[in-house]
C-alpha cells in the first residue's frame, strides 16, 4: 500500500512539474510576441509618422516606399521613403520593365505613354537607393514611381540631388524623404492616357537630431541646369503652397535649412 502511495505522489509531481514547464513556454511565448509586436509598431510609427497628406486620398503602401496617386495626372503626387545608411549598396541588378502598380486601385499609366515621347520614365524614389535588396529594387519600377522628365534635367541635375541625398543618408545614418512633380491642369501631356509633364520637380529631405527635426527642400524647372543644387533650396512652406500638401502634419516647428 505504501508502494502504491509513493508511486502515485511520483506520478503526481511529475504531472505538476510538466504542467508549470507548459505554462512557462506559454507565458515566455506571449512575452515575446508582445516584444515582437512592441518593435513592428515602433518601426511602423517611424516610417508613417512622416507621411504627407493626400490630395486625392489613394495613399499606395509598398514595402519600402509610400505614394499618393493622382489619377488626373496619371502619376503619384508624392513618394515617401526612408533611407537608411546601411541601404546604400551596390548590387549589380537586372533591369526590370516598367509594369503597372497593382495596387492602384484607379490603375496607374501604362509605359507605352513615354514611348516616343521624347521624356524619361524619371524615377521618383531612385532605384539606387533600393539595391539593397531585389524585391524593393524591383517594386521602383512600377509606373505609379515614374514621372516624365526631360533627359538632361533627369541625368544632370536631378541625379546630382539624388546622390546628394545618399551622402546625407551617410551622413545622418538615416534620412527620409519625399518628392515629386508639381502638378498643374496647364502641364503638357503625353501619350493616349494624357500623363503631365511637371515643370519642376521638387524633393524634400528630412532628417533627426536628438528631438530637433531640420528639412532641406528643392524646387528644380524640370529642364536642363548647370546651377548647383543649393540655388534652388526654398522653405518647405512654398512647396506646400503649391501643391496644397502639408508635407509633415505631424512635426511642429519644423525648421527649413539652407545648412543641411
Amino acid at each position: 500500500m505504501k508502494k502504491v502511495l509513493v508511486l502515485f505522489l511520483i506520478a503526481l509531481f511529475i504531472v505538476s512539474c510538466k504542467k508549470d514547464e507548459n505554462e512557462n513556454k506559454k507565458i515566455l511565448l506571449v512575452q515575446n510576441t508582445f516584444v515582437v509586436s512592441k518593435q513592428n509598431i515602433s518601426q511602423a510609427v517611424y516610417t508613417t509618422s512622416y507621411l504627407p497628406t493626400s490630395t486625392t486620398r489613394q495613399i499606395v503602401k509598398h514595402d519600402y516606399y509610400t505614394l499618393s496617386y493622382n489619377e488626373k495626372f496619371e502619376q503619384a503626387e508624392w513618394v515617401a521613403y526612408e533611407l537608411k545608411k546601411e541601404y546604400l549598396k551596390n548590387n549589380d541588378f537586372k533591369r526590370p520593365y516598367f509594369i503597372e502598380d497593382p495596387k492602384v486601385t484607379t490603375g496607374s499609366a501604362d509605359w507605352r505613354n513615354y514611348k516616343k515621347s521624347g521624356y524619361d520614365k524619371g524615377h521618383l524614389c531612385p532605384a539606387g537607393d533600393m539595391e539593397f535588396d531585389k524585391k524593393a529594387y524591383d517594386d521602383t519600377f512600377y509606373t505609379s514611381n515614374i514621372s516624365p522628365q526631360n533627359h538632361d534635367f533627369n541625368s544632370g541635375i536631378w541625379n546630382r540631388l539624388e546622390n546628394k541625398v545618399r551622402y546625407w543618408a551617410e551622413k545622418y545614418n538615416d534620412v527620409y524623404v519625399v518628392t515629386g512633380g508639381v502638378l498643374k491642369d496647364s502641364d503638357k501631356k503625353i501619350g493616349t492616357e494624357e500623363v503631365s509633364v511637371p515643370k519642376y520637380f521638387y524633393k524634400i529631405v528630412l532628417t533627426k537630431s536628438g528631438k530637433e527635426h531640420k528639412a532641406i527642400a528643392f524646387l528644380i524647372p524640370n529642364e536642363k541646369s548647370q546651377k548647383g543644387i543649393y540655388e534652388f533650396v526654398v522653405p518647405v512652406e512654398t512647396l506646400e503652397k503649391m501643391t496644397g500638401i502639408d508635407f509633415f502634419p505631424n512635426l511642429k516647428n519644423l525648421k527649413s535649412s539652407k545648412d543641411f
